[in-house]
C-alpha cells in the first residue's frame, strides 16, 4: 500500500471510529468537564479498577478535593480513607506527591505535555498521553491494554501483546490513524471500543464494531484467538488467620508498617498460617486481650497483584488485660463508626468488617 492509500485508509478508520463515538460514547462524569485534574484523577482511579466502581469514588473524591491544591494539602490519613476500596494504595500516595510537585514546581498548573507530565510522581507514559490528549488536545495516542487488544485483532498481530515490541508497533499504528484535530476524543473512542465492543473475555461484539469491515481477525475468524498473551507469573499463595477481636461495641485494629504491602493502612490482627482455636486465643492474649468467647467465621480469599491471601478467621469476644503493657499492645480498639469514617481498612479484610 503506497503512502496515499495508507493516508486514505487511516482517515477512513478515524472517521468511522469518531462517528461511532459521537453516537455511542459512554456518559462518564470525568468527560463532562475534562480538566487536567479531572482526567488525572480518573485515569489513576481507572488503573486496575472497573469503570462502574470508579464513578462513585471519583465523585466523592472531587467533592472532598476539588482541585490540585486541595489534593496537595490533604493529610495522608484522609487520602487513604477516600481511597479505601479501590486498592493499590501506592496510586493515591504517588498522586499526592505529584500534586505537591505541581504546586511547588509548576506554580499550581498541571503541565500539558507528555514529557513534563511524566516528571510527576506516579504518571507514566499512558497516563501522560491520556491527560495531554484529552485535556490539552496534544496529538498523541494513549496505548493501554484495551488498545493493544484492538490492535492485535485489527492487524492480525500474532505475537504476544505483553512485550515492549508489541507496544511500539501498536503505538506507531495509532499514531498513523490519530485524528489530530480530536486526539482526546480519538483516545476515548478507542477506550470505549475496547471496553464495550472488542471485549477481553468471551466473543467480541463484532457486529456492532465500526471497524468490522477492516478487521483482520474477523476476516480470518481469529477473533477469539487474538490477542496472544504470555502466561502470567503465578501468584504466591499465603495462608493467613484473621482475628476479629471485640470488646463490647469496639473492635481491635492496628496500623501496618510504613513499608511493604498495605503500608500505613489499618488492619484486623492477623497471623501467617491457619491457626487452631487454641492458637487464636493465645494470639489474642499476646495482643493484650483476654478471650471470653470464640467462634469461627467463614473463610475468605483476597487477590493482590502478586500474592493471594487464603484466610481463615475467628471472632473473639474479649476484655483488655489490665497487665498488658503499652509496648506489648500496639493494637487498639475503635468504634464501628470510626472504622467507617476515620480508619482506612483495606478490602482484604472486607469479609470480616460486617458486624
Amino acid at each position: 500500500m503506497n503512502t496515499s492509500d495508507r493516508n486514505q485508509q487511516a482517515a477512513k478508520l478515524s472517521d468511522l471510529l469518531l462517528s461511532w463515538y459521537d453516537s455511542e460514547r459512554r456518559i462518564l462524569p470525568w468527560r463532562e468537564d475534562p480538566t487536567p485534574y479531572h482526567v488525572w484523577v480518573s485515569e489513576i482511579m481507572l488503573q486496575q479498577t472497573r469503570v462502574d466502581t470508579v464513578i462513585e469514588y471519583y465523585q466523592r473524591f472531587l467533592r472532598e478535593l476539588p482541585d490540585v491544591k486541595a489534593l496537595a494539602e490533604a493529610e495522608e490519613e484522609r487520602l487513604l480513607k477516600l481511597w479505601q476500596g479501590l486498592g493499590y494504595y501506592s496510586r493515591i500516595r504517588n498522586m499526592h506527591k505529584g500534586a505537591i510537585q505541581v504546586m511547588e514546581e509548576y506554580g499550581g498548573e498541571i503541565p500539558g505535555t507528555p514529557k513534563e507530565l511524566q516528571k510527576l510522581s506516579g504518571i507514566g507514559e499512558y497516563v501522560a498521553a491520556a491527560i495531554s490528549s484529552i485535556a490539552f488536545a496534544y496529538p498523541i495516542p494513549s496505548v493501554d491494554g484495551n488498545l493493544l487488544r484492538v490492535y492485535a485483532r485489527m492487524t492480525g498481530y500474532e505475537e504476544s501483546i505483553r512485550t515492549t515490541a508489541a507496544r511500539k508497533v501498536a503505538t506507531a499504528y495509532y499514531e498513523e490513524i490519530l485524528d489530530r484535530t480530536r486526539p482526546g476524543d480519538m483516545n476515548q473512542a478507542l477506550m470505549d471500543l475496547g471496553a464495550t465492543i472488542c471485549l477481553p473475555n468471551g466473543a467480541p461484539l463484532c457486529g456492532k464494531c465500526p471497524w468490522q469491515m477492516h478487521c483482520e481477525a474477523r476476516r480470518t475468524g481469529k477473533e477469539q484467538q487474538l490477542p496472544v498473551k504470555e502466561e502470567k507469573k503465578q501468584r504466591r499463595k499465603e495462608k493467613r488467620t484473621v482475628l476479629r477481636i471485640r470488646t463490647g461495641d469496639r473492635v481491635v485494629i492496628g496500623k501496618r508498617p510504613e513499608r511493604g504491602l498495605l503500608a500505613n493502612l489499618y488492619e484486623l490482627p492477623n497471623a501467617e498460617g491457619w491457626l487452631t482455636e487454641a492458637q487464636a486465643e493465645e494470639a489474642c492474649r499476646t495482643l493484650g486481650y483476654e478471650p471470653k468467647a470464640i467462634r469461627k467465621l467463614k473463610p475468605s480469599k483476597h487477590i493482590f497483584s502478586h500474592v493471594e491471601w487464603h484466610m481463615h478467621a475467628f471472632e473473639i469476644q474479649a476484655e483488655e488485660r489490665p497487665d498488658a503493657s503499652a509496648a506489648e499492645n500496639v493494637f487498639f480498639t475503635a468504634e464501628k463508626s470510626a472504622l467507617q469514617e476515620e480508619y482506612s481498612i483495606p478490602t482484604a479484610f472486607k469479609a470480616y468488617m460486617d458486624f
